[in-house]
């Protein structure tokens, strides 16, 4: 795959258009690798001049923040900002929106000062500049259901693009009673992500997937790893795996006539 990094880049006296933020679930977990490879392939596909910072990256410090931890927050988030100002990077995108609203709502303060925007809102951008076109492909005619991230819904206020992606897909789109600014959490934000639930009747991504499993969809949609993660579990639990499938909307549109 095609994957410049910002050192390679400067080498050759190129700025890249955006710099794509991977983050650690699109480097080290092995489903949301998928997502990074079905994000890279559309932005090849639509000429996209990207780079990524490689090994120079590290933790955007939003587990350790929601977790209370203000010091490692501010460690980590200073050791990126010194490496993304070193290299004047100007645009950030990123598929994960833990990364998003940190670097986008918490670096300012610390000096740094970017356009930060969400993979959907970038995939958004792609097909209204007509740099990208989308077809259902084999998604034609599916029931899609999409799961709002909380931090990218009633954080940030991001509830269209990722809709307009899936309607673009030629398929049913299907709202759970509990959407856009009524969502409910999968459970994994606010570093819950990283430890046991406490004790309890339910597990909450059960709940939230039963919200899901009540409009009967083919695929739930999600916009983020961690709810990847929590809704994958989810559809486990409630023994759905042979009738419900869970894919970012950048696997979809990927997949969708296999870019």
């Amino acid at each position: 795959m095609n994957v410049p990094t910002m050192a390679e880049m400067m080498a050759q006296g190129k700025q890249p258009e955006v710099l794509f933020w991977v983050g650690c679930a699109g480097s080290f977990d092995d489903r949301a690798k998928k997502i990074t490879k079905a994000f890279v392939k559309i932005l090849n596909k639509a000429n996209v001049e990207f780079a990524v910072l490689g090994t120079e990256e590290s933790c955007s410090g939003d587990p350790a923040k929601r977790a209370g931890n203000e010091f490692l927050f501010q460690m980590q988030a200073m050791t990126n900002i010194e490496i993304l100002n070193a290299y004047e990077i100007k645009k950030i995108v990123t598929a994960c929106p833990h990364c998003f609203n940190t670097i986008k709502n918490e670096y300012p303060q610390l000096g740094g000062k970017y356009e930060v925007v969400h993979h959907t809102e970038l995939l958004k951008s792609l097909l209204d500049d007509g740099r990208l076109s989308i077809e259902g492909g084999k998604f034609k005619g599916k029931k899609i259901t999409f799961h709002d991230p909380c931090y990218l819904g009633r954080a940030n206020d991001i509830y269209e693009a990722p809709r307009e992606l899936i309607k673009k897909l030629d398929v049913e789109l299907v709202e759970m009673k509990r959407c856009k600014t009524n969502g409910l959490c999968c459970g994994a934000g606010g570093a819950q992500m990283f430890k046991e639930p406490e004790k309890g009747d339910k597990d909450i991504n059960v709940e939230r997937t039963e919200d899901a499993i009540a409009v009967t969809p083919n695929i739930i949609a999600t916009g983020c790893p961690f709810c990847n993660t929590m809704m994958t579990d989810g559809v486990k639990a409630t023994n759905k795996e042979e009738e419900i499938e869970v894919l970012d909307i950048a696997e979809l549109i990927a997949n969708a006539d296999d870019l």
